[in-house]
């Protein structure tokens, strides 16, 4: 619960720190409501939507409303999907305020022994040090590979989990054994003249628990005439911790990774997970007040794209043969990728140049599906609740296949798929996955 003196300093920093001008430029309109999943799920609650949220905030600012525990449930609800920016007239910049609110009240709230602890653990032990990523990943797939899952689930362990754990344990993908892991280049070579020179940020998870669509995405670029460099000392994009008041440690790993990537002379930096591509893009954003660090944050940004953009500039899909057996498939935007990388027609080009796949769209295939970082973890009711939501659409179109281009979105909806009891019909796949496939029974 906060604290009277909490309160106080919530709302000081909100008026030192809240750019006001933004807030003012929403004008009530109302075109974000029906792109708000939590707006929708919560039975139209306006606390619950984008406008609402914004009233809050300049509440607080203005001191007409006290920053107590529903101001911070208003915001906490909220999945960060930025459904609402692209509708917006006056141009909102909803999730820099989400943010700076987030980041204020973490802050300056101080929160129970348990919560400190395990914030801590992950934003500051955890997801900097990707030698700890590794070895975290490399104890889930020992448990994956020594028969120690088979044996929790035979005796119902998993039982004594929140059912979406449980269920999530069953979607997990098999994790690479350790020397794989550990044994990763820093150079690929293009296959015949090289057009391109990317950079390719490897990410978190993508490089260990989805260390092997990584390797199918480089060589998917290596096939487009693309030599590719891994720097090393590259480090977590930042995106948990700048989603979740860890504004601080989110500048730092920001830092880490412009000076990794900046003299490399790279035409594009590369991703392939829309919820990173999103964060590194607003480096600019992020870094704005550091004027030694601005300039170099904006250039870092520039030259971000995903990698399905990057495969249609190079060609890929006119000079790369992509067949399947005949199989319908519907792709899941991811909403960061969608919505702030504004990259959503690149991977339907993609699917569509599959001969024997017919790429059939879903009802609001750009609405979130509840993964959004930790969020289906934290606010699990409600990220089920829009999952059921999104599986009725996916259903709905008959399709063999789910496409989405980020670990989270891809995690959620193998989880939809178990869910709802179609494992044996339905199958969710990275693009990446999709496209090497083709790419291989293409010849």
């Amino acid at each position: 619960m906060t604290t009277e003196q909490e309160r106080e300093k919530i709302q000081d920093q909100f008026k030192q720190r809240m750019n006001e001008d933004e807030l003012l430029n929403c004008m009530r309109c109302g075109f974000c409501l029906p792109s708000c999943p939590t707006y929708i799920e919560s039975d139209f609650d306006e606390a619950h939507s984008p406008r609402g949220r914004i009233a809050l905030m300049k509440g607080v600012v203005d001191g007409l409303i006290e920053p107590d525990e529903d101001v911070e449930r208003s915001l906490d609800l909220c999945l960060g999907c930025r459904a609402c920016e692209p509708v917006c007239p006056s141009g909102v910049r909803y999730g820099h305020l989400l943010e700076e609110a987030r980041d204020i009240i973490n802050q300056n709230k101080k929160h129970s022994l348990p919560v400190r602890v395990l914030r801590k653990a992950a934003f500051h032990h955890l997801f900097p040090h990707q030698s700890r990523m590794r070895n975290i990943t490399g104890l889930l797939g020992f448990y994956q590979r020594s028969g120690l899952q088979k044996i929790a689930r035979n005796i119902g362990v998993l039982k004594l989990f929140p059912e979406t754990l449980a269920t999530m344990e069953k979607v997990l993908p098999p994790v690479p054994p350790m020397k794989e892991l550990k044994n990763r280049p820093e150079f690929l070579p293009s296959q015949g003249a090289a057009s391109k020179r990317v950079a390719f940020f490897s990410g978190c998870l993508m490089d260990t628990m989805f260390m092997d669509t990584n390797n199918k995405t480089a060589k998917l670029l290596q096939a487009a005439g693309c030599e590719i460099v891994i720097p090393k000392n590259q480090a977590c994009c930042g995106a948990l911790h700048g989603h979740s008041g860890e504004k601080a440690e989110a500048k730092e790993l920001a830092k880490r990774n412009i000076q990794a990537f900046e003299n490399l002379n790279a035409d594009y930096i590369i991703t392939n997970a829309g919820g990173c591509g999103a964060f590194l893009i607003e480096y600019g954003h992020l870094l704005q007040d550091e004027p030694d660090w601005r300039e170099r944050a904006e250039a870092f940004s520039a030259k971000l794209k995903d990698f399905t953009e990057v495969l249609i500039e190079c060609g890929f899909h006119h000079s790369i043969p992509l067949s399947l057996s005949s199989r319908v498939i519907t792709y899941q935007d991811s909403c960061h990728l969608k919505n702030v990388m504004r990259t959503s027609s690149a991977p339907r080009k993609l699917l569509h140049a599959i001969k024997g796949a017919e790429l059939r769209e879903m009802k609001d295939a750009d609405r979130c599906c509840g993964s959004a970082g930790i969020y289906n973890i934290v606010e699990s009711e409600m990220s089920m609740q829009i999952l059921d939501h999104k599986m009725e659409q996916a259903k709905a179109s008959h399709a063999a296949v789910i496409a989405t281009a980020n670990p989270g979105c891809l995690l959620q909806m193998q989880l939809g798929i178990e869910r709802e009891g179609l494992s044996d019909k339905m199958k969710a796949y990275h693009l990446a996955d999709i496209l090497y496939e083709a790419m291989e029974k293409g010849g």
